[in-house]
């Protein structure tokens, strides 16, 4: 008999949800974190009393009834509706895509109007779109992909739009309404008390080691627990046989400004070209916050290089055939189950990744 039922090898949603079920079930966890803290991506710091996403804005949103019911069993959620506001040079624009920022983008107020202009511009493009620009321009017009979509995508991705495939862009959401409510999702919120109220539930009863790579200790953790519940990258954990996943990363600027509000939202996008960063995030607005010192953080993205934190996967066909190659190696790793983003290559929101180990669990404990 080992020591653990099983070993969970990084802390984040997809590891706490599975130590949470192995609980339940009276079995024993060791979690292996190589940051400093556990939390994995949602982890929040506390700053001027705000709670602070350290890795970037995370708001939950979800339609999956069960999900929900889940998460409010282990926080109570407040009313936070996403509503985001893009700055193209000074010029504000609601976001999603809706008859807020067409009203301001062209003078109209009805949402034929809208329809009439954008028809139009669509046609800009002809046949099949060759690459983003044009799939863009086919599904939103000349107007908002100029000032809305091309600086902030091609920041996004490091190059030209003309240089990037049409599929990442499958579709922009337009929304001939006057509606800001970014997300589609019945339920929506964040966690009052931050998201390490939810973690530090989730990973309750379990020991703890922080600050320790696994893979730099393999054989050690793996003589400890019957299974491994691994949820770093995939690749990695092959030791990069086939080669290197690749992944776009994020670096970020965080600073405390001695005002009470900066710029009347959480999030607001900067859409240009020339603002070398997508985004500064406000952090107080998430839980409609009155302190005196405000909390804001930049977001630049970055090219991912070993040692990054790798943020979203780049699941474009090359990487696709790519992980399937690790996949049919971690398909032979009986005592050791892939989970998470970064264990199945894959771009996860946080309710996904939730439902996701719930059902692994469900299997599997």
């Amino acid at each position: 008999m080992k020591k653990y039922d099983y070993v969970l090898v990084g802390s984040g949603l997809y590891a706490g949800v599975w130590a949470n079920e192995a609980r339940k079930k009276g079995k024993t966890c060791l979690v292996v974190e190589k940051r400093n803290h556990i939390g994995g991506n949602i982890y929040c710091e506390d700053v001027e009393g705000i709670h602070v996403h350290r890795y970037g804005a995370h708001i939950f949103h979800t339609s999956n009834r069960r999900v929900w019911d889940y998460v409010n069993e282990l926080a109570e959620f407040n009313r936070y509706t996403n509503s985001p506001v893009a700055n193209y040079k000074g010029e504000m624009y609601n976001m999603p895509f809706n008859m807020n920022t067409f009203s301001k983008m062209w003078g109209i107020s009805t949402p034929a109007q809208a329809r009439e202009i954008i028809d139009r511009q669509k046609g800009a493009v002809t046949g099949e779109p060759k690459n983003l620009e044009e799939q863009a321009i086919s599904l939103v017009g000349t107007d908002i992909y100029e000032k809305l979509v091309k600086g902030y995508t091609e920041k996004q991705w490091g190059r030209d739009c003309k240089d990037l495939p049409a599929f990442i862009i499958k579709r922009l959401p337009v929304r001939f309404t006057y509606d800001n409510n970014y997300f589609n999702d019945l339920y929506q919120g964040i966690p009052i008390g931050g998201y390490n109220v939810i973690i530090q539930k989730l990973f309750a009863g379990c020991d703890i080691e922080t600050g320790t790579d696994y893979l730099e200790h393999r054989k050690h953790y793996d003589s400890l627990g019957e299974t491994i519940v691994y949820t770093g990258a995939i690749d990695a954990y092959f030791q990069y046989q086939y080669g290197k996943l690749e992944y776009r990363s994020l670096r970020f600027e965080t600073e405390v400004l001695q005002e009470e509000n900066y710029q009347g939202v959480a999030v607001v996008n900067y859409t240009d070209r020339e603002t070398p960063y997508t985004r500064v995030i406000e952090h107080k607005h998430f839980e409609f916050g009155a302190q005196p010192a405000t909390v804001i953080t930049r977001e630049y993205p970055a090219d991912w290089q070993e040692g990054m934190e790798a943020y979203y996967p780049v699941n474009d066909e090359k990487n696709q055939a790519l992980y399937r190659k690790y996949e049919a190696l971690a398909k032979a790793e009986p005592h050791v189950i892939f989970g998470g983003r970064l264990g199945e290559y894959k771009y996860y929101d946080m309710d996904k990744v939730i439902a996701s180990a719930l059902k692994k669990a469900e299997e599997c404990i």
